[in-house]
């Protein structure tokens, strides 16, 4: 009895060619999509435009506890004229550290209104010992306070805050009414 070789018409050489050839358009695709939107001066998804001292600030928001307790975490770098927006569902005296942060940072945090309550400058921090337990290092980590309620903070590169001249009870101009909606 003879043996008779059947092809599946799915795979046969020309069809996974022209599969692999329609996934790596649909990849390039995206790519593409991705670099120019990334060149756009509207700001990306989860990302808020603030004008600070006359300057068009993008801040990555962090409107969740996970993404707030992430925060700048594992970073060694902000982009020109960018930060992190930490939004809270409510205005209560709260502490940030550089826990994990790779670079130093300044703080700002703001009042349900948006007027400044507390500004920090926040040097790097020595890095977790292999040793060190997540305790000890954590325990170590100096607190950085809001000092009053605070509903929102803002998180840029060092030396920010002195060469806006932003202290407390300088009101940021921003909506606060729709970024308390955006608070998970």
């Amino acid at each position: 009895m003879a043996s008779r070789r059947v092809t599946h018409p799915a795979r046969s050489g020309a069809a996974v060619l022209t599969f692999s050839l329609s996934v790596s358009f649909v990849i390039l695709a995206a790519w593409l999509l991705l670099a120019v939107a990334g060149c756009s001066p509207s700001p990306q998804a989860g990302s808020e435009q603030v004008t600070i001292a006359g300057e068009t600030w993008t801040f990555e928001v962090a409107r969740d506890t996970p993404s707030r307790t992430r925060g700048l975490g594992g970073r060694a770098s902000l982009p020109p004229q960018g930060g992190m927006m930490f939004i809270f569902p409510d205005a209560q005296v709260r502490s940030f550290w550089m826990y994990d942060c790779l670079m130093p940072i300044d703080v700002v945090f703001l009042d349900p209104l948006g007027v400044i309550t507390a500004t920090h400058s926040m040097p790097i921090e020595p890095p977790r010992a292999p040793e060190e337990s997540e305790a000890t290092y954590a325990g170590r980590l100096p607190l950085y306070s809001s000092r009053f309620p605070a509903q929102f903070a803002l998180e840029f590169p060092a030396g920010t805050i002195d060469r806006l001249g932003l202290r407390p009870n300088t009101r940021i101009d921003l909506d606060p009414r729709r970024l308390k909606s955006l608070a998970r």
